[in-house]
Order: C-alpha cells, then structure tokens, then sequence
C-alpha cells in the first residue's frame, strides 16, 4: 500500500490521540481524523480511581492536551458520536449521528467496557467505572455512603476500594482470588497488598464468589454470597472485568477474538486497517503468542509503533508490558510478568520496610521485575529483562 493521504482514528483517548500524535511526529502531513464516542477532548484514565474519586484533583485536570496542542495536530475531531459500522474493503466508517468517512488508513482505538454483573442493571448505587462521568457519579454517592462493597479484586477493585477506604467509608472487597490482584503480582506480593488493605480497615472475603445483588424499590441494598450471607451495602462497585469494544465490527469482516486480531505490525486482517490500545490483539513476535494488555504504557507505546508501520517502517512491536497501581502507601510498579510458581529474589530495599525491588525468574531466566515504594530502582532492574532473550517473558497464550 502506498503512503496514505488520509487516516481516521476510531477512538478518542490516549491510544487514539497518540496515534495521532506520533503520526504528526512522524512526518504525516495527509488528512487526519479522530472520531469519538465520548464528548470529552482526550482525558487520562488511570487518575479516575484515584485522584478524581478522591476529589483530590478536579476532573479538568486529567485532560491530556490543551486546546491549543490539539489545534496544533491539525486534526478534525468528531466527539460524542460513536462508530456504529465498519465496512473493511472500502474503509468506510460511519457513526450514530450518520456522519460518514471514507479513508486510506483507519486506526481501531476503541478500547474496553466494563464487564456488567448480571441482574445489577438499572439499580440505582450500583456503579462500574471507565468514564468520568462515572467517577463524578460515584464519588459522589461515596461522600454520602456508610457500607461500600466492591465486587472484583483486581487492579481496578482493589484501587477503588483504596480509595473509598481513605474517604472514610467502611468497605469490603469481595473476589475470587486468594489474595487481592493475585493472578498480577504473584502470591508473595499480593499477600503483602492484601495485608496492607487490611491495616487501612479494607474488609477482605477472599475467595468468594457473588450470587446476586440485592435491591429495596429500585435501589441497592447489599450483595448476596454463594455461601448465603448477605452484605448489606449503600453502594456497591462492580469491578469484574473489561470486554473490548469490537461489537460495531461484527459485521465488518474482521477477524474478533477477545479484541482486533491483528499481525505483530498490529495490523487488521484487511488491508489498511489497524488496532491500538485497549482493543487489540496482536502477535508478539518474542513471545510467540498472541496478547492483549489494558493499560496507560501500552496504550502509548503501541500507539508510536502503529504510525511507525502506516508510515512504511514495517516494524513489529514486541514490548516488555508494564503496568503500575497505587493503593494506600504503596506505589507497585511490574516490568515483564510475575508468575505464580516464579522464584522471588528480593534484590533492593526491604520487604519489610515495604520499600523493595523483586526480581522474579523462570528455568533461572528473569520474567519479571516487581518495585514496592522504589520506583528508580525498579526501571534500573527493568534492564534484567531487556537483556533476557524476549521470549523468556513467560505470557498467558
């Protein structure tokens, strides 16, 4: 395919303005296009559970670029109207409005929703959290609740309950897990994660699973357990999961299977058609396996490997993943992947002392590298697994 003339991005966060953004660094000087669903300009995700539920930011502050830097890229921004359709042979999109665009190159950024829990629907103080609008809205039920229950014990879950925690609201965290983000960080840290949520008064019921949730004329009232016991609740956080946003390309001839199937260039299965970010799922060609990672860092990094690749630099994208959390006291940085049956090597700082660097290794091998409270340390460690032959980071295929 020839250099393109015109390229739309389908999302408008920090994967699609990245996108942008490095295709304008890049040298592309043809027609841009960033087409969103939201009515917000791009704003950062990560600060939604903690700084904005908090209220220790106001939700203007997560806005990634100003007016003035959007205007610069030089980009016709279409906001508050979401793809409905794909047609991948002619690279046409259009939107619930009946806006239409026909381009060269179209770049999938839709990202993820959350998982709804089933029966939960419609209640009024059941939340799930993605948007701003849906942080506004929670923290603002937070400051007049007594009993939260958050149902789900991953990143999200447990940032959430943290955070609600430090406002003074008594909460229990339920999940499956045995320790809370346990399939992240491997036993030995989760263990000391869930030790810290309990200090800060964070109830914990490991191991459990949820039946329903519990309702008093259209309103929430508690969480019912698979062991019969009833959690009574003024809100309750829905926190089990993410699914891409490929529903709107059912019909576009694409290969979906837990995201936009693509090639280690992170292209579609039609020409001239790619994905980024949240949505997609991609060949790592140094793992051999196929991954899709939901966080900020990839969101980013991806993002500069996809204008690389509409541009001709014909390069696979092959990252160590990366993600952070912050929850109470603890800043957790993970380089590569901490696996259960892993060997843990404290190699900085003290566990103790909840100031350290792990370093995690398979068949002697380093996969991972986990930093508590140390986060230079942490990015020097990083250099382990760089070192490392790529396809020694252990991944779930």
């Amino acid at each position: 395919m020839s250099a393109p003339e015109s390229v739309l991005v389908v999302g408008a966060s920090a994967a699609g303005l990245a996108t942008a953004e490095s295709l304008r660094r890049k040298g592309f000087q043809g027609t841009l296009t960033v087409l969103g669903a939201e009515r917000h300009l791009p704003y950062d995700r990560p600060p939604l559970s903690k700084q904005v539920l908090s209220g220790a930011w106001p939700p203007e502050r997560i806005q990634l670029r100003g007016r003035d830097e959007l205007d610069a890229l030089d980009a016709e921004f279409v906001l508050g109207d979401p793809a409905v359709s794909l047609d991948a042979a002619t690279r046409t999109v259009s939107a619930a409005s009946g806006w239409t665009r026909r381009t060269d190159v179209v770049v999938l950024a839709t990202g993820i929703r959350p998982r709804p829990f089933p029966g939960a629907e419609g209640l009024r103080g059941v939340h799930v959290l993605r948007t701003l609008e849906d942080a506004v809205a929670l923290r603002g039920e937070l400051a007049a609740a007594a009993r939260v229950v958050v149902v789900g014990d991953g990143v999200l879950g447990s940032e959430i309950a943290a955070t609600a925690r430090g406002l003074g609201v008594a909460v229990t965290l339920v999940g499956r897990q045995a320790t809370p983000m346990a399939s992240q960080l491997g036993p030995r840290a989760a263990g000391l994660l869930g030790r810290t949520h309990s200090e800060h008064g964070v109830r914990l019921l490991i191991g459990a699973s949820v039946e329903r949730v519990t309702s008093r004329r259209g309103r929430v009232c508690g969480v019912r357990l698979g062991t019969g016991e009833v959690l009574a609740a003024d809100v309750v956080v829905v926190a089990i999961g993410s699914v891409p946003v490929t529903d709107w390309l059912e019909d576009s001839g694409l290969v979906l299977d837990n995201g936009v199937v693509c090639d280690s260039r992170c292209r579609a299965t039609a020409e001239g058609i790619y994905a980024v970010g949240d949505v997609a799922r991609w060949h790592h060609e140094g793992i051999g396996a196929m991954l899709r990672l939901e966080n900020r860092t990839n969101a980013t990094e991806q993002a500069g490997a996809v204008a690389g690749n509409i541009l001709g630099e014909d390069r696979p994208y092959t990252p160590v993943p990366y993600f952070w959390t912050d929850q109470f006291n603890a800043k957790i940085q993970v380089h590569g992947t901490l696996a259960a049956d892993a060997d843990v090597e404290i190699v900085e700082g003290s566990e103790s002392d909840r100031r350290f660097v792990a370093l995690y290794r398979n068949g002697g091998r380093p996969t991972g590298v986990l930093g508590w409270n140390m986060p230079k340390q942490t990015r020097l460690h990083r250099q382990a697994l760089v070192d490392a032959a790529d396809h020694s980071l252990t991944l779930p295929r």
